[in-house]
């Protein structure tokens, strides 16, 4: 399993960034893929979740009307469009498979807001 992700940057509160993970190494189609972030000094947290096959998804409380998750299981990718951000919201943001009672993650993207 290799989960890569991408598109972290340093943007001005109120920007917008799209977030990608390029998912390999399993049957991309048949789970369901999560965006976790964690800020410094704080818990990694779930962020949003899409069901494999793009049906009801979940976004955080805290997050939801500004982010959202898609996925696309013809490239094995996985999307967090970031709209609205807010100072914080800056934390590394990870992608993550759970299979066979274990998790896998990435090595995170940094998301930095910040005038």
């Amino acid at each position: 399993v290799r989960l890569v992700e991408s598109g972290g940057a340093l943007v001005q509160p109120g920007g917008s960034l799209r977030l990608t993970c390029a998912a390999s190494g399993f049957t991309f189609s048949s789970y369901a893929m999560s965006w976790y972030r964690q800020a410094p000094g704080k818990e990694r947290e779930l962020v949003a979740t899409v069901p494999s096959d793009s049906g009801s998804s979940y976004v955080a409380d805290s997050m939801k009307g500004r982010f959202t998750i898609s996925r696309d299981n013809a490239k094995n990718t996985v999307y967090l469009q970031m709209n609205s951000l807010k100072p914080e919201d800056t934390a590394q943001y990870y992608c993550k498979l759970y299979r066979y009672g274990r998790a896998y993650w990435g090595q995170g993207t940094q998301v930095t807001v910040s005038s």
